[in-house]
């Protein structure tokens, strides 16, 4: 008799959450039969993180969030899509219960959890994400990775690993088309509150361009002034779908540094990529995959400060026919390779769906 649910799609997080969005829903968007009594989808509390503060402040919520998953599992679903984890609160045997209960099941990450070994206070070290990622990997029936490098260790790990990136849907973006720069010109960054700090590595470089040029940044995310002394060059925008969309376009340059660490070598780029789908010219630390997105798009990757200055002062003084190639190189190889489109069936494939018509 076939299962009351045939497929279960499980994450963390919700909408709002960057990597729920790009590796869950945005897919479910392209997925339309994937609804109805047939399909049921859990993310926990459905909110950005789950952070700690959060689970503290729902208790109810959590409750029903830990008695959903546990009844998911008994369901035993045919197929099965577990993103990350299923419970922040789980040391691993809600996730194996879950895998091993269907009868076919896929586990999807973009992120190095596995070296995620739950720095940050006593309540992430409880229930680390690194033993939740080894465990996913070994019982599920397919793997998803979102980079070459978490594609590797998975490899190792288990003989079905299938490579799909995290993808970007450029037609989505308003498309950058002029060039010339702002008076003073604008430098943008987008992203969540925890890789803010990142920034800072670059504090010295950004002050020295601010100097010279008087450039500003544009920072997309939480309006929550972290930052220090560099405050004084940001001008916050709140995040939000729409934002994200068509603020890039409104920006002279990108930027994603990045501290080159076991665990961020396992990124995604995205940022490189949201930034390439508005045709945006940007400058990224050289970790991860970022290299080989910077090489195929033309862009410098810097590693210390001076290097940092340097490349950005080289595009800004450029002339604007430049960045215009360079924008526009971004957006092609962004749209042919990393988009949604391009990597539709492989990801109806990794879950054994049916060939869109």
């Amino acid at each position: 008799m076939e299962s009351r649910i045939r497929t279960c799609v499980v994450t963390p997080y919700g909408r709002g959450a960057g990597s729920a969005r790009v590796r869950v829903f945005e897919w479910l968007d392209r997925a339309p039969e994937l609804a109805g009594d047939d399909f049921q989808l859990s993310s926990y509390l459905s909110r950005r993180d789950a952070a700690p503060a959060q689970l503290a402040r729902r208790p109810v919520a959590v409750a029903r969030a830990e008695l959903r998953l546990r009844a998911l599992a008994a369901d035993r679903p045919y197929r099965l899509l577990l993103h990350r984890e299923a419970s922040p609160l789980s040391r691993g045997g809600l996730e194996r219960r879950l895998i091993t209960r269907s009868e076919f099941a896929v586990y999807d990450f973009d992120d190095a959890l596995q070296w995620d070994q739950g720095d940050g206070g006593l309540a992430r070290r409880v229930a680390p994400k690194a033993a939740k990622a080894v465990l996913a990997v070994a019982c599920a029936d397919r793997v998803v990775a979102g980079s070459p490098v978490l594609a590797d260790w998975a490899s190792a790990r288990h003989h079905d690993v299938r490579l799909i990136p995290s993808c970007v849907a450029p037609q989505s973006y308003r498309r950058k088309s002029g060039y010339a720069l702002h008076d003073p010109p604008r430098l943008g960054w987008i992203g969540s509150p925890g890789n803010e700090p990142y920034l800072l590595m670059i504090a010295d470089a950004l002050a020295e361009l601010h100097r010279r040029t008087g450039a500003r940044l544009t920072l997309i995310g939480t309006t929550r002034r972290t930052l220090g002394p560099l405050e004084a060059l940001i001008d916050r925008v709140a995040w939000s779908e729409s934002v994200q969309r068509h603020t890039l376009a409104e920006l002279d340059l990108g930027l994603m540094p990045v501290p080159d660490t076991l665990y961020n070598r396992g990124k995604c780029g995205y940022k490189l990529l949201q930034y390439g789908a508005a045709a945006l010219p940007a400058v990224a630390s050289p970790v991860g995959v970022n290299a080989d997105l910077l090489a195929h798009f033309g862009l410098p990757g810097p590693r210390g400060t001076d290097e940092w200055a340097d490349a950005l002062l080289g595009l800004l003084d450029g002339p604007a026919t430049v960045r215009a190639a360079l924008g526009a190189r971004a957006r092609d190889i962004t749209d042919r390779h990393y988009s949604y489109r391009a990597w539709l069936p492989a990801w109806r494939a990794a879950l054994e769906l049916e060939a869109a018509s």
